[in-house]
Formats: structure tokens, sequence, C-alpha cells
């Protein structure tokens, strides 16, 4: 059994242990030592990090037999006397997150009765998920709800009690764990039984801003970012709002506006071109049906959508026609279509140019695309029409 130091001594940075053992599991070396103020991944919260007897610590598990397992890029003995240090800035970024959890948790349960079901802490943001959907104006009430908790600066202390008297105290939620358990109380606001790291006052938790959320099986799941996380998230949403504005020379209020106004004459201009191509397409299909009713060919100035176009317009207006058209820049795109009255079948073609140059693609014997072919035009029309002129018919 490991004691615990981060339990009741959460802003400990260094701490010195005797090492108990030490092991080699799938090539990874293991210390347990008799105590340790390194925290393990459990309960959403990530492991520490940092130095143990000057080795450095990537990884802290929590094992089964009540022992902490500290993965280190060195080697220890047993019997050593060793001194730890945790990496702070890691270490105290947890605490605001995990803190800033339980008070947002507690909010969303006192004010909307949204329990929470689940945390997860990631690098950049955390999340909750709750029991049920929530609405916007919900979210915002618990948003400020749980600042107003941040900024009266509140005690948060660490207890101790039995399952029973714990049960008896008005947890937030019951806890499924028996014997003693270890309390994080925010005063007067939340209960809830834990075994993470917390900072000492609420007001150590800086800000907790909700940075979005989403429906999640029947429920709400909500990303928050508490201290410095949030100031590097508002810079993120800063430095790209402002050169948006700049781009789009409107202020920030009028910004979702204008974006939508620019989508929508984006589309109308994609559907006046799209019309335009398939004019111009038609002229394509065209000249091309004076070279014969064998067409292949690799045209410059057209993406796959368009030499699709040019190949069903041609074989519409020539039944007979057999049509391989390609990009002209590498890797190539290919269209392959055969008119109604024309025997080629375009999938098995398009296999075999696709066997002989790569790339990958499919379709049916009337029609088939792809692309990703690697090499020259020349190559590809010359391996095409050789295919198409041996093929059954």
């Amino acid at each position: 059994m490991t004691q615990r130091l981060y339990y009741t001594e959460p802003y400990r940075t260094t701490f010195d242990a005797t090492v108990v053992n030490v092991e080699q599991v799938d090539g990874r070396g293991l210390v347990i030592l008799d105590q340790t103020a390194f925290y393990p991944t459990s309960g959403g919260q990530p492991h520490d990090t940092g130095t143990l007897g000057g080795a450095a610590v990537t990884d802290v598990i929590d094992r089964d037999d009540g022992t902490i397992a500290h993965v280190i890029g060195g080697a220890l003995n047993t019997g050593e006397v060793v001194s730890g240090e945790i990496d702070w800035a890691r270490r105290f970024d947890h605490m605001q997150q995990h803190t800033g959890q339980h008070v947002l948790s507690a909010a969303f349960d006192r004010l909307c009765g949204a329990r929470t079901e689940s945390f997860h802490m990631g690098q950049q943001s955390a999340t909750i998920d709750l029991a049920r959907e929530v609405t916007v104006s919900e979210i915002a009430k618990a948003e400020d709800d749980a600042n107003r908790v941040v900024w009266e600066d509140r005690p948060v202390s660490i207890r101790f009690a039995t399952a029973e008297e714990a049960a008896a105290m008005g947890m937030r939620k019951e806890s499924v764990r028996t014997g003693t358990l270890r309390l994080i109380d925010v005063q007067n606001y939340d209960l809830s039984a834990c075994g993470g790291t917390h900072v000492e006052r609420t007001g150590a938790i800086g800000v907790i801003a909700i940075g979005g959320w989403e429906k999640l099986r029947g429920g709400s799941r909500v990303e928050f970012l508490c201290g410095n996380r949030a100031v590097q998230r508002f810079r993120l949403w800063r430095d790209s709002l402002s050169a948006m504005q700049k781009h789009l020379s409107v202020a920030p209020v009028e910004m979702a506006a204008s974006i939508e106004r620019m989508q929508d004459e984006s589309k109308a201009l994609q559907r006046t071109i799209r019309g335009f191509q398939e004019r111009l397409a038609n002229h394509e299909a065209s000249a091309l049906l004076t070279k014969g009713q064998i067409i292949v060919e690799a045209i410059d100035g057209w993406d796959a959508q368009g030499i699709k176009s040019i190949a069903v317009a041609a074989t519409s207006a020539n039944p007979k026609a057999v049509v391989a058209l390609f990009t002209a820049s590498m890797p190539a795109q290919v269209v392959i279509a055969r008119g109604a009255d024309a025997k080629v079948d375009a999938g098995t073609l398009l296999k075999q140019l696709a066997a002989k140059f790569g790339g990958k693609g499919g379709g049916k014997p009337d029609l088939a695309q792809g692309g990703g072919l690697n090499a020259g035009s020349a190559d590809l029309i010359s391996a095409a029409r050789t295919l198409i002129t041996s093929a059954p018919s």
C-alpha cells in the first residue's frame, strides 16, 4: 500500500520516499514507493509528471493492490531513498479544472436538475456529460452561478467520513465506494466524494468558461475551461475574430450575418458557374465527337466533375461512343463512359488502368470514375486507347 500524500497535501510539490519495489512490465520500468505525491490517472483526471531520483516520470498508475506505480525513464534500486518533484504547472492546471468541474456540476444540479454522469479532462479542455439535454439558457445560468461561487473565493476543504456518515451529509452524488471516503467540500455549495487534487479556495479556479456543448445519448456533453485554459481559448478566439474582422470589414456583432450573406452569394455563384460549365461541356463534347466514336483525351483546365459532364454529354449525343477523359494535372483523375449502344465495360477498363498506374475508383459498365493515376498524359492516353480497342465488342 502506497501512502498518498496528495490526499491531504495537494499543494505539495516535493517529497522524499523509499523505493519498495522495482519492476519491468511491457518494457517499462515501474517504481513503487512507500509514499508519493504523484497523482495517478483516476476519476477523469490525468496523472502528474515530474522527476523521481532525477529520472523523468512519464506515467503514474493506480494499481488494484493499493500501490502506485511510477513509470520512469531511468533506473532506481529497491531500498534507495529518492526525492520526487511534481510538475507544478501541470498539477495546478489539473487542480483548477477538477475543482471547476465540481462547482460547475453542482450548478447544473442545483439550478437545472441535470446530474453529471461522467467527467473527462483533456489536454486543452474538459467535459462533463449530463444526464439530460440542457438548453442554451440553462447553460448560461449554470455558468453564471458557477462563476459567482468562484469569485466569492469560498474555501474548499478535504474531509474524511464513513460511507454512512457521508450519505447523511447530503452529497451531490451517492458514492458507490464503501469504507472511509475522501470528501471535497466547496463551502455551502457542493460536497462530493473524490480522490482528485483540488485548489484550497474557489478563487484559485480563476474562471469557468463553457466552450461548447452537444447532444449525446439523450443527454448533453458540455465542454468547459478553467484558469489559464480559458485565457488560451480566449486568445485563440480573439485572434481568429480579429483576422476575420479584418477580411470582412464588419463589426464583430455583424460577422455572423456577413458570413451567412457571403455563403448565400457563393452558393448562387456556384449555381451560375455550374450552368455555364454544363453548356461549355456540351460544346466540348460536340468538338470531341468530330474525332470519331472512340475518344481518349487529357483535357486541361477541367476538374473531375467537369470531365464527367463532358463524357456524359458525349455518350448521350452518340450512343455508340466510348469516352475516356483524363485531367491534365497529376495524379490524374479519369472518367470512362459508354453510349447506350457501345459494349465496352467502363468499370473493367478503370480497374485495368488502376492496376497499371495506381489510383482507385469504381463505377458501373456505362460510367466509371477514379483518381490517383500516376503517369503522364501520353502514357495514360496510349494505355486507355489500347484497352478500349482490344476490349470484347
